[in-house]
């Protein structure tokens, strides 16, 4: 799975011009918490909801109405977008634009082809890709398992579920307790509770959950 399949697009964009009261309503209407920043066809960073509401005046300030909308009218995007921004290309996996969001501690990266902005990718689309890989939407009996970390363990698990009539929804291994094992999550259809707990006893080195 690429960025290009699960981004976020047409480009919702403001220029470095755009008032910051009018950036904050096209927030508002479009449901969004952050857009790039693009002139020309060239991004020039990228703003955050965050940037423009601690833009806006504070509620405790002595101005009038009068003064705090002529000095909003005068800050625009420009004054407080982030010129230091990452993008990624269109062609990238999924998992490593969740890698960079994760290490650089941000919501969401410009998709780029060929130089052009396309698209944007945030933490909201890659919520719904963990959603489908764990099946969060169908029904069918969830195992949380650790198993040795060691080859055909999982072909093992496999191996048994589908000889009983089970049908894979979702299957996720992840780190386990130590380095000797891993932790699988599945959700199989077809086969009850019981029954994939009494086949799968001779195999996993230890139930975390079933449900």
């Amino acid at each position: 799975m690429f960025v290009g399949e699960r981004m976020s697009h047409p480009v919702i964009s403001v220029t470095p011009e755009t008032p910051i009261h009018d950036a904050l309503i096209m927030f508002k209407k479009e449901h969004i918490r952050r857009a790039p920043v693009i002139k020309e066809g060239k991004l020039l960073g990228i703003v955050t909801e965050t940037d423009l509401l601690n833009a806006s005046p504070s509620p405790a300030t002595t101005l009038s109405v009068w003064e705090m909308n002529y000095l909003i009218s005068k800050v625009t995007v420009k004054q407080v977008m982030s010129k230091k921004v990452k993008s990624i290309d269109i062609d990238t996996p999924i998992e490593e634009a969740a890698r960079i969001m994760a290490d650089s501690k941000i919501g969401g990266l410009p998709v780029t082809r060929e130089g052009k902005i396309v698209g944007m990718i945030t933490e909201t689309d890659l919520f719904k890709v963990l959603l489908e890989l764990m099946g969060a939407r169908e029904k069918g009996v969830r195992v949380s398992a650790l198993v040795e970390d060691k080859p055909g363990q999982i072909a093992q698990v496999s191996k048994v579920i589908t000889e009983a009539g089970g049908n894979f929804i979702s299957f996720g291994m992840f780190s386990g307790q130590d380095t000797t094992n891993k932790l699988i999550t599945f959700k199989v259809a077809g086969i009850k509770k019981d029954e994939v707990r009494k086949i799968l006893v001779n195999i996993v080195k230890k139930f975390i959950d079933i449900r």
